[in-house]
C-alpha cells in the first residue's frame, strides 16, 4: 500500500449532543468515540503518521489518548474544516504520501472500506478523490456532481444547489485522500468568503480542477458507514449497529447468542467457542469468557475474566473479578472488583462479594456478604452470615480455613482467623480467633416463659377498659 499519512479533525465540541463531554470522547461500544478512526488509521490501514486535530477539551482527549501513537495539534478557533488540516500540515513537513482525511465522529467506516479507497485513488491516478454514498435522503449534505465521464466536478452545498442538483442522492462524506504536495499548495488558497466565514477543505475540488488536475469519487457500498455521530440519537444507532457486528462476529466463531438484537456485547469483549448468552445480558469492557459457559438473563459482566464451564445465572453483577472454571455464579448474585471465585465454587442468591477470594468448591448459597476476607477450600457459608470488615475507619480482613462449617446468620467481626477444619454455630458473633477443628458459639442461652400471650392480652384489656 502507498504511503499514507492520515489527519482525524476531532476539534468540535459538538453541541447538538448537550453534553459537558466533548463529543469524540462519548462512549461507543465500551470505548471513547475517537478510538475507532485512530485505530483505523494506526492499526487498520498502517498509516505511517496519525494527526488528530483537537479543539474543545484538548487537555481532556490528550489524557485519554497519552498512549496513543499520534500526534496532536490545537485548532484555537473553530474556523472550518480547512482552517483546521491547516494546523496539521507542520507536522507533515517534507511527507510526499497520500493524505487521508477522517473524523472523530465517522466511527464506523470499515479498514476494508478505506483500503479500496486509497487503493482506487491511486489507480485511477487522481489528486484529491472523496469517499461519498448514496443516501435516501440527501437533505443537508454536500451533492457530489460528477462531469459526463463520472470524474468529480464539484461539490455543491444544499443552499447552493439548484433544483435540479437537489434530486442527487450522491453526497459528500468529508473524507478524503489528497496528494500531500497539492494539499500544501491547495489550502494556500481557500478563502473564507462564505456565508459561514469559514475555510472549507471542500474547496480543494474547484482549486484542482482549475489547475487541470484529476478529481475522483469513490461511491462506499454501505452508507451506514461513513454516518457522522452530531446527536444522542445518532449515538445510539451506532451502538446498534456495532453490538450487532459484534453479535455477528461472535457467533460466527461457535458463540451461541439467543437473541442478538437484546444482547449487548462491547467492543473488546471476548467469549470462547459454545458459550450461550441468554438475552438482556450486559458483557463490557476487557470482560473475557471461555468455553462452554452459561450467561443467563439480566447479567451484567464488567472488565471481568471468566474460566470455562461456568454458569451465571440469572440477574447477576460481576465487577473487575476473576471466576475460575465450573463455578457457579448467581441469581441474583453480586462480585464486586477484585473478588476472585476458585474453581468449582459456589456463589448463590443475594450473595455479594468483594476484594475477596473464595476458595476451591466452597459455597455461599444465599443471603450473605463476604468482605475483605479470604476463603479457604470446600467452606460453607450459611444463609446471613456477614464479615463485619468496617469499623468506621479502616477494613480488616476475615481468614478462614479449608472445609470450615459456617452456620447462618454468623458474624465475623474482622480480624479475626477461623482454623481448618472449624465449625461455627449458627447464631455466633465471632469476636476472637477460632482455633482448627473448634465450634465456636456465642448464643444466649435460650429462656421460656409460660403464659406470655394471656399476659399480653391482659395488659391490652386494662388499657382498653
Amino acid at each position: 500500500m502507498p504511503e499514507v499519512a492520515t489527519i482525524i479533525l476531532a476539534a468540535g465540541k459538538g453541541t447538538r449532543m448537550k453534553s459537558d463531554l466533548t463529543k469524540v470522547l462519548h462512549p461507543l461500544s465500551g470505548v471513547p468515540m475517537l478510538s475507532y478512526p485512530i485505530d483505523l488509521s494506526v492499526k487498520g490501514i498502517g498509516s505511517e503518521k496519525t494527526i488528530v486535530v483537537i479543539g474543545h477539551q484538548a487537555d481532556l482527549i490528550r489524557e485519554t489518548f497519552k498512549h496513543a501513537q499520534v500526534q496532536f495539534v490545537l485548532q484555537e478557533e473553530p474556523l472550518g474544516t480547512g482552517h483546521a488540516v491547516l494546523q496539521a500540515l507542520p507536522l507533515l513537513d517534507g511527507f510526499k504520501g497520500t493524505v487521508l482525511i477522517l473524523y472523530g465522529d465517522v466511527p464506523l467506516v470499515k479498514p476494508e472500506t478505506l483500503k479500496f479507497f486509497i487503493q482506487t485513488f491511486h489507480q485511477n491516478e487522481s489528486t484529491l478523490s472523496v469517499l461519498t454514498a448514496v443516501v435516501k435522503d440527501p437533505s443537508g449534505y454536500g451533492r457530489i456532481i460528477r462531469n459526463a465521464e463520472g470524474w468529480l466536478e464539484r461539490i455543491v452545498e444544499e443552499k447552493d444547489a439548484t433544483e435540479e442538483e437537489r434530486l442527487i442522492r450522491e453526497i459528500n462524506t468529508g473524507l478524503f485522500c489528497i496528494r500531500a504536495p497539492f494539499l500544501f499548495e491547495g489550502l494556500k488558497q481557500i478563502n473564507r468568503d462564505n456565508a459561514q466565514g469559514e475555510y472549507y477543505l471542500t474547496d480543494l475540488v474547484e482549486i484542482a480542477r482549475r489547475m487541470n488536475l484529476r478529481c475522483s469519487a469513490h461511491m462506499v457500498a454501505d452508507p451506514l458507514e461513513v454516518m457522522g455521530i452530531n446527536t444522542r440519537w445518532d449515538l445510539s444507532k451506532a451502538h446498534e449497529i456495532l453490538y450487532q457486528e459484534k453479535a455477528r462476529e461472535l457467533m460466527s466463531s461457535g458463540v451461541t447468542i439467543l437473541d442478538p438484537k437484546t444482547t449487548y456485547i462491547e467492543r473488546e469483549v471476548e467469549i470462547g467457542r459454545d458459550t450461550v448468552i441468554y438475552p438482556y445480558c450486559f458483557l463490557q469492557g476487557k470482560t473475557r469468557i471461555g468455553e462452554h459457559c452459561v450467561i443467563e438473563s439480566n447479567s451484567k459482566i464488567s472488565d471481568s475474566w471468566i474460566g470455562d464451564g461456568v454458569t451465571i445465572r440469572s440477574n447477576s453483577i460481576i465487577t473487575e473479578s476473576r471466576i475460575e472454571d465450573r463455578a457457579i455464579i448467581g441469581p441474583f448474585a453480586h462480585l464486586r472488583p477484585q473478588s476472585e471465585i476458585k474453581s468449582n465454587a459456589k456463589i448463590g442468591n443475594f450473595v455479594e462479594v468483594k476484594k475477596s477470594v473464595i476458595g476451591r468448591g466452597s459455597k455461599a448459597n444465599h443471603l450473605a456478604y463476604i468482605g475483605d476476607s479470604f476463603i479457604g477450600e470446600e467452606v460453607n457459608i450459611g444463609a446471613g452470615t456477614i464479615t463485619c470488615n468496617y469499623d468506621g475507619f479502616e477494613k480488616h480482613p476475615t481468614i478462614i480455613g479449608n472445609r470450615v462449617f459456617v452456620g447462618s446468620n454468623v458474624e465475623l467481626v474482622a480480624p479475626v482467623k477461623v482454623g481448618d477444619h472449624a465449625t461455627i454455630g449458627a447464631g455466633t458473633t465471632v469476636t476472637q480467633n477460632v482455633p482448627e477443628g473448634a465450634l465456636a458459639i456465642s448464643r444466649v442461652k435460650q429462656r421460656n416463659i409460660p403464659g406470655w400471650r394471656k399476659k399480653m392480652e391482659g395488659r391490652q384489656k386494662k388499657k382498653e377498659g
